[in-house]
């Protein structure tokens, strides 16, 4: 008879028991459940390069999106006795549902199976029970069905007692544990068995097929194969457990074939790839994951005192976190690990007993620590790899030979990457990283940089390998051959596509990041194209920031960007001259959607002016200082134009009060309004005859993004005081709500000094402070003549105190700093 050894995938108790078994029987020929398609690459685990965790991934050729994961770990019963077949120069053959059929079968019901849903299609595991396929079924777990009649409330805790902490207790017999663990399953298929998965087979007339029984059809044909060739005493077959009682049982072979007849195909292709212990655990989506993975391989690593060893590793990597780990901890945590165990009356402590251990030794009772320990050890950060000889696609090969030119090495932990774009070396990483963006494979997202700052020499990138990447460059191997010409072409097919003017803005700001000159061309022609016809004010307000990012990216990358300077100041023009019509009339979602787009303008036209001051990375030699000249002189009229604009919206009475009042904002923050200007305009914003939640919403458009200015300037203060006192009772609960919004975005700090000024009292009125009418120290104000304060300075400037800090900034500067506050520099410019 044919040594069936049914094991749980991804366990280290089964694995162990594989090999003994294997070691015992010396089989001629090993079936291990998986596609067949992988039998002409399964020497390459063999391979010294090849480091579990991997997978062997299968795509369909036409549509490689539409694919499938098998993962193996070093712990994984399949590996290891695919790893012992190669050493002792055995044939491996899989016997599994083939690929063309599996894809198929989930393509037909509309789900190609990915890592993300089950990572085997159609396989199940011991665990599950029934075969994970397309419908909908009751699931069977087999291990929770074992664990409850041993009076088990966790599976996972009962096959740690019986299969990792007592392998031992089956003697000299190798094949004990396979047997009873053949006899539990077959008695959970006589009770379970007609409960699995029956999907609807669209393609065959509407008539139902099990999928599980399909599978375990082509397991027995295979196996009579090999049985006819080795004989039945030399072959040996590792899968799950949930199979063996259907490959023991007799079946006729006209049955098995008839089964298989008719089966929908693709053409798959299919190879191996890198796996990481996170997708192998059970919370990442994948179907036959376990909890820790991490934990399962060093109890298949440990030779021996596997909670010493494991408590070892948890106070290194607590150290290297910097908490207080002493040796002393380690030993009271195995102690208490060791009397968990013995007090509930398990063999040996297991993960539970050792996580309580760590919780309460190391980590004080807290689980901030805890849950650094689960995700490094538990779990774990381990990411595969595989030989450079294992098949693959040429976007594929090309991407690999980037990596390691330029020295980005794909990791399972996420890390942080910072970019200094004036380096060949990181400025050609960072072209790698936005092509991979245009392909949507996101190995790379940006992150927050550190200077807070638009268009600098610095980029910031948060890296992270995951498995299903691997798919995603399959998929976009479509496009080109290499990481440029997929990009490339992928740009020019959504330009073309593109129907919204912001999402060819976008696209260009892409093709520059990423230098594609190719695409960039077809996304001018298409940008130039949709600007020129698109009359809505709101998307060109929308479009003309990435616009402005791009030419500044350009800029920063020396690159010639002429073409988008025209474009973006097309584009300025256009808004300026159609935004104060499309401000009018505007209801209170439109208002606050027509600010957020104002700010984003407003950032965009000082962009925009400097990017055109600064010299383009136009070849050496080339004459454009004319052009550059005209183009800045352009930049400067329309930046005037739009503090025009802003002006202009200001003080217009059909503007809505959250517009006015940030405009109002923005020139005050750029100087280009008095101070006495804009207490005057609050004034009029806040008197009587403007209803209060207009008059709110006056105050939320100014107060936006920071209150330091009431902290600094107590006129303003005093007139946002006196309105609010001034407030009718029965309109002051319509109010309040704007009030709590505008107020919740300052800083607690700001919200305090703000209310401690108002506590303390003194505070001038609105009429008193002459804002709106006689301006500050003016007629009818009982304030003081303000002295001239410099743009930024608020009212009041204690200049003794100010001069008591110029001796340390001459220390910091090296400058000589002048009585009246100026600046004369000693030594070389800083």
């Amino acid at each position: 008879m044919p040594l069936l050894l049914g094991i749980r995938h991804h366990g280290p108790g089964s694995a162990r028991a594989v090999r003994a078994a294997l070691e015992a029987r010396q089989p001629r020929a090993l079936l291990v459940e998986g596609p067949p398609e992988a039998d002409g690459i399964v020497a390459l685990a063999g391979d010294e390069a090849m480091r579990p965790p991997v997978a062997l991934l299968a795509h369909a050729l036409d549509e490689p999106g539409r694919a499938a994961f098998w993962p193996l770990a070093a712990f994984s019963p399949e590996w290891v006795a695919i790893r012992w077949a190669l050493a002792y120069g055995v044939p491996v053959r899989f016997i599994d549902l083939p690929a063309a059929h599996a894809l198929a079968l989930a393509g037909e019901g509309g789900d190609a199976r990915t890592s993300e849903d089950d990572g085997k299609p159609g396989r199940e595991d011991p665990e599950d029970g029934a075969a994970q396929g397309d419908g909908e079924a009751l699931r069977v777990d087999p291990l929770a069905a074992l664990a409850e009649a041993a009076g088990y409330d966790d599976a996972e805790r009962w096959w740690e007692d019986v299969i990792e902490h007592r392998e031992a207790r089956a003697g000299s017999d190798p094949y004990a544990p396979f047997a009873v663990l053949g006899e539990a399953m077959a008695a959970l298929r006589e009770k379970h068995g007609s409960e699995g998965i029956q999907p609807a087979d669209e393609a065959g007339g509407g008539h139902r097929r099990d999928r599980d029984q399909v599978r375990e059809a082509h397991m027995r044909l295979r196996l009579r194969d090999a049985v006819r060739e080795f004989g039945p005493g030399d072959v040996a077959v590792v899968c799950g457990a949930w199979h063996v009682p259907a490959l023991a049982a007799k079946a006729k072979v006209a049955d098995d074939r008839q089964s298989l007849r008719g089966l929908p195909k693709v053409k798959a292709e299919i190879t191996w790839v890198p796996w990481t212990h996170r997708r192998l655990a059970r919370r990442s989506g994948y179907g036959a994951g376990i909890t820790s993975p991490g934990w399962y391989e060093h109890l298949f690593a440990s030779p021996d005192r596997v909670v010493e060893r494991w408590m070892t590793k948890v106070a290194r990597l607590l150290r290297a976190e910097d908490y207080g780990i002493s040796s002393a901890h380690v030993i009271e945590a195995v102690r208490l690990a060791d009397s968990l165990a013995a007090m509930r009356g398990r063999p040996l402590a297991g993960l539970t007993e050792t996580v309580d251990a760590t919780r309460a030794v190391m980590c004080e009772g807290s689980d901030v620590p805890l849950a650094l320990v689960r995700d490094k050890l538990v779990v774990g950060e381990v990411l595969g790899e595989v030989p450079e000889g294992a098949p693959a696609v040429p976007l594929q090969r090309d991407l690999a030979r980037q990596q390691r030119t330029l020295r980005l090495k794909p990791e399972a932990s996420e890390r942080e990457l910072e970019l200094d774009l004036r380096k060949e070396t990181d400025s050609a990483r960072s072209r790698l990283l936005h092509r991979l963006r245009l392909l949507d494979i996101d190995w790379a997202v940006p992150a927050r940089a550190r200077t807070g700052s638009t268009g600098t020499f610095r980029e910031s990138w948060r890296l992270c390998w995951e498995p299903e990447l691997s798919v995603r460059t399959a998929e976009a191997g479509v496009w080109g051959t290499t990481v440029e010409g997929a990009a490339t072409a992928k740009a020019v097919s959504r330009a073309t596509e593109a129907t919204v003017l912001a999402e060819v803005t976008a696209l260009a700001e892409s093709c520059l990041l990423a230098e594609l000159p190719d695409a960039l061309r077809v996304v001018m022609r298409a940008l130039a194209d949709r600007a020129a016809l698109d009359a809505d004010v709101g998307r060109l307000a929308e479009a003309l920031p990435a616009l402005v990012r791009s030419l500044r990216y350009g800029n920063v990358r020396g690159t010639d960007s002429a073409a988008l300077t025209e474009v973006a100041l097309g584009l300025a023009e256009r808004v300026c001259v159609g935004l104060p019509p499309a401000c009018s009339g505007l209801d209170a979602d439109g208002a606050a959607r027509m600010r957020d787009r104002i700010d984003a303008v407003h950032q965009s036209m000082a962009l925009l002016a400097q990017a055109c001051a600064e010299p383009s990375g136009v070849p050496a030699g080339t004459s454009t200082v004319p052009g550059r000249r005209a183009a800045g002189d352009a930049a400067g009229g329309v930046q005037s134009r739009w503090r025009g604009v802003l002006r202009k919206l200001a003080s217009r009475d059909r503007i809505p009060g959250l517009v006015r009042g940030r405009c109002v904002r923005l020139l005050l923050d750029d100087a280009q309004l008095a101070q006495a200007e804009a207490g005057r305009l609050m004034g009029l914003a806040l008197s009587p005859g403007t209803s209060p939640p207009e008059a709110a919403a006056w105050i939320e458009g100014f107060l936006a993004g920071g209150g330091m200015l009431l902290v600094h300037d107590e006129r303003l203060l005093a007139l946002v005081d006196g309105w609010l006192s001034s407030v009718p009772g029965e309109a002051f609960t319509d109010v309040l709500p704007l009030l709590r919004r505008t107020f919740a975005g300052f800083d607690s700090g700001v919200r305090r000094t703000v209310g401690e000024l108002v506590r303390r009292g003194g505070l001038s009125t609105a009429a008193d402070a002459g804002g709106a009418h006689n301006g500050p120290g003016g007629a009818g104000s009982s304030l003081p003549p303000l002295r001239p304060v410099r743009p930024g300075f608020g009212y009041g400037l204690d200049e003794a105190r100010a001069d008591a800090v110029l001796p340390t900034l001459r220390l910091l500067l090296g400058q000589a700093v002048r009585a009246d506050h100026t600046t004369e520099q000693e030594e070389a410019p800083l």
